[in-house]
This record gives structure tokens, C-alpha cells and sequence, in this order.
């Protein structure tokens, strides 16, 4: 699509002109559940798992159920700063979890579900998590290396994960109570810690602020055009223990007030697809890997499905034209592809509506945000030079919300994630073309 001089001088402008006017104070779960759950016939979680069981929550619910939580873990001597695991699958103890954790302005460590012994040692060890909050499927690997977490005082088990020293969830919060007064927190607070989703293998944890949700809407309003709009209804291949997952799927569509599905199970493409028309979704983040079995199972899906489908993003690389192609023809949805890492998401990507970008490239640069390429002396690279993608701490004056606060216990290594004039090291190479377009060569030796 080509755009027109006006198309390419609004983008401008607006980047120019845009503010954060971020404010000093700033809790996420008030942003994304507190404020709607006067509301009790507002929906914000459709639930199934594999064996079909479901369920329907309202906001109402959700914060009703996270306050017991706040409320269990205040008595089990949690507090502001503490850090507390959350070890599930999507699922709805996983969001109860999360914000009654945020509310009380203790730090939520997510981890992806089914990491190995030594990646779940690794990581509890080292945010020095508090209490964790596990399913069956975590509890035996838990049990293994349970002897090397000292500072890990206290396990609650979801579903079917019972045992000794095991706090069995439904019992802890049946008779707490459902009122709880939040902690009022800074933007700047610490919020998360979020690790590499890898099942094995050390990373670094990375510092997320109560802030960093309002650095990212602008990426979710951009790949879900125009959203909310009516019947909007949100899915997501992405768990809740990363980026993309929280900041472009669960807490980014409850800042809006909208309901989302969540599924716990293996992905399949034909559950996909009828996921999608039983609970008529029209927003969608899903996987590369997601997208391809879906195209190579339903080749012909309006043939055997009724969708809804409104906007479709993915993550990752950017996607095959054939790929792109496909979905458009068929289902008549432009995929987006926002950018998302652990410490630097939502920073550039498509927007359809408001600027051109080429297809296959990752984008421009969302208003709020200053991304260059520059080498590791923190000198800027012009159209055409390799070298690494940085965003710059800030933009226009204000400290950019999307960016974070550091790595976890390790000063000197965020220390050298930042050069020059304020540049954050993303660990990906890029180059930027005469267009503004910026576009993905890979990732740095030591990323």
C-alpha cells in the first residue's frame, strides 16, 4: 500500500507532539480491575480447559477473588517489595494471582509454566521469591528442589496440587475476606520480574514498573485497530509469564474494560479455529508457529467455520508474505506484528490506519518512544548501516514508561546494557531504511 505525504507528515507530527504525562501514582491491578468491578455485569474472563470444563468471570469476581488472596497473603507475612512466583498455565488463578500480588505492592515474578528442575531453581533462587504459587503439573518438580530455595517460605497449590507443606488454594481463601485496601503505589514502583520463557537454561530478571503497562497501549491499540469496539473479545496463544502475554494480551485488554478467553491446554489448530467461533473472538495474538498449523490444517476455514475474526497480531520475526497473504484472503485480517522483549516492549511495529511500513519489516517507531541503530559506542547509524537496535531512556523529555527498570541484582550488566546518551541495548541487530522502516538481521552474539 502506498501512503500519501499527509499519511507520512501526521506520523511526524505526531511523534513530535506526543507526551506521556505519565502520573506519580500508578497500581496496574486498580488500572486493569479495580475501577471496573463495581460493575458486576461487566465480563473479563471466559475460561475452558482440554477436558471442556468452563467458566465465566465478571471484573467483579476476579477482584473479589484477588482481594481474599491480598488478604492470605498479608497474613502469611507478605509484604510490599516480597517477591511472590506465579507458576500456572492460563488460567484464573493466574490473573487472581497477579493482581492480588500488584495491589499489595509486592513484586510478581510470573514463569512460564513447565520449566525444567534447574530453570525453575535457577529463577526462584534468584528473585528470591517468597512464596509460589503452583498447579500438579510444578508441585514434583518443586519437590525436587525444594532444598535449594532457602528464602522460599511458603507454597499454594492450584487444582490438584496437594501435599505436605502444601497450602491448598481453595481452602486458604475460602474464608478470607473479599475486601482489601490497596497499597497506593509510585508509576515507578517495581511491579515484575520477568525471565526467559526457556525450559532450561539461566537469564537474567528483568525489572518491570506499575508504569510499564502505559508504555505499551499504544502498541495494543495499534495492532487491534480501533479497540474496543463492539463484541470485541480477546485470545491468546501466549502464556502470562512474559511480555507479550501480560503487556500485549491480558493486562492491556483489561485496562480497556474488555473480556478475553483463556485456554488451558496443548495447542491445536482445530481447537483453535473452535475456540474462535464458539466464543466468537475478533482479537487475536498468536504465535508464528500457531498461524502456520492453523493455515496448513483449515486450508479453507470460512468453508467450515462461522469467525468473527476483527484484528489479528502476532510476535516473533517477521512473518512469510505467503503467510500474510493467506490470512488476509481467507479471513480477511491484516496481522499486525508489534515488538515485544522482555525489557523493551511495545516500541515499534505497524499501525495500518495511522503510517506506512513495508511488509516483512518490524516497523515504525510508536509515538513515545526513541529507537535508533546505533553501534556499541552509542553513536547513531544511518539508512542502511547495521547494527544494534536501541530505544533511548527518553523521549521528548520524559522517561520512556515502556523500558525497564534494570536486571534484577545485577547493576554492572544493566549498567552495560545502556550507552551513550541513554541508549538501552536490545540485543537485536536491525538496520533502519530512507523510509523510517526498521528491519530485523538478527540477534547480537551475546544476547
Amino acid at each position: 500500500m502506498m501512503a500519501s505525504d499527509n499519511q507520512t507528515d501526521d506520523y511526524h507530527e505526531l511523534c513530535r507532539s506526543f507526551r506521556w504525562r505519565l502520573p506519580e501514582h500508578f497500581n496496574v491491578a486498580d488500572d486493569v480491575c479495580g475501577r471496573w468491578a463495581g460493575d458486576r455485569s461487566r465480563f473479563a474472563l471466559y475460561y475452558e480447559d482440554a477436558s471442556g470444563f468452563t467458566s465465566a468471570h465478571s471484573f467483579w469476581d476476579i477482584q473479589r477473588e484477588a482481594n481474599r488472596l491480598s488478604n492470605v497473603l498479608a497474613a502469611l507475612a507478605t509484604v510490599a517489595g516480597d517477591r511472590v512466583a506465579i507458576v500456572l498455565p492460563q488460567r484464573p488463578e493466574a490473573a487472581i494471582a497477579l493482581l492480588a500480588i500488584l495491589q499489595m505492592g509486592a513484586i510478581a515474578v510470573p514463569l512460564a509454566h513447565r520449566l525444567g528442575p534447574d530453570a525453575l531453581a535457577h529463577r526462584l533462587g534468584d528473585s528470591a521469591a517468597y512464596l509460589a504459587i503452583v498447579d500438579e503439573t510444578t508441585l514434583p518438580i518443586l519437590a525436587q528442589i525444594r532444598h535449594r530455595l532457602p528464602a522460599l517460605r511458603h507454597v499454594v497449590g492450584v487444582g490438584a496440587a496437594v501435599g505436605k507443606a502444601v497450602k491448598p488454594w481453595g481452602e486458604v481463601v475460602e474464608h478470607a475476606s473479599p475486601r482489601y485496601t490497596p497499597a497506593i503505589t509510585a508509576a515507578a514502583d517495581p511491579a515484575l520480574i520477568l525471565y526467559s520463557g526457556a525450559s532450561s537454561g539461566r537469564g537474567h530478571g528483568v525489572v518491570m514498573a506499575q508504569r510499564t503497562l502505559l508504555g505499551n497501549l499504544y502498541a495494543y491499540l495499534s495492532a487491534h485497530e480501533g479497540f474496543p469496539q463492539a463484541g470485541d473479545l480477546f485470545w491468546s496463544t501466549i502464556d502470562w509469564a512474559g511480555s507479550g502475554g501480560l503487556w500485549q494480551g491480558l493486562l492491556a485488554t483489561w485496562h480497556f474494560g474488555q473480556p478475553l478467553l483463556a485456554y488451558n491446554g496443548p495447542f491445536d489448530a482445530g481447537k483453535a479455529f473452535a475456540l474462535l467461533q464458539r466464543y466468537a473472538v475478533q482479537n487475536c495474538l498468536l504465535e508464528p508457529l500457531a498461524l502456520q498449523m492453523m493455515q496448513q490444517t483449515l486450508p479453507e476455514p470460512r468453508a467450515a467455520c462461522d469467525l468473527d475474526l476483527r484484528t489479528l497480531a502476532s510476535s516473533g520475526p517477521p512473518l512469510a508474505e505467503p503467510m500474510r497473504n493467506w490470512w488476509h484472503d481467507k479471513l480477511g485480517v491484516t496481522i499486525s506484528q508489534p515488538w515485544f522483549r522482555s525489557g523493551t516492549s511495545g516500541i515499534l511495529g505497524h499501525c495500518t490506519a495511522c503510517w506506512p511500513s513495508s511488509p516483512g519489516s518490524l516497523g515504525h517507531p510508536y509515538p513515545g518512544h526513541r529507537v535508533a541503530i546505533i553501534d556499541r559506542q552509542g553513536r547513531l547509524l544511518g539508512p542502511g548501516e547495521v547494527g544494534e537496535l536501541a530505544v533511548n531512556r527518553q523521549c521528548n523529555g520524559e522517561d520512556d514508561p515502556a523500558l525497564l527498570l534494570g536486571l534484577w541484582q545485577s547493576g554492572a550488566v544493566t549498567a552495560a546494557r545502556v550507552v551513550g546518551d541513554g541508549w538501552v541495548l536490545t540485543g537485536d541487530l536491525a538496520l533502519v531504511d530512507a523510509k523510517g522502516d526498521f528491519w530485523h538481521r538478527g540477534r547480537t552474539g551475546d544476547a
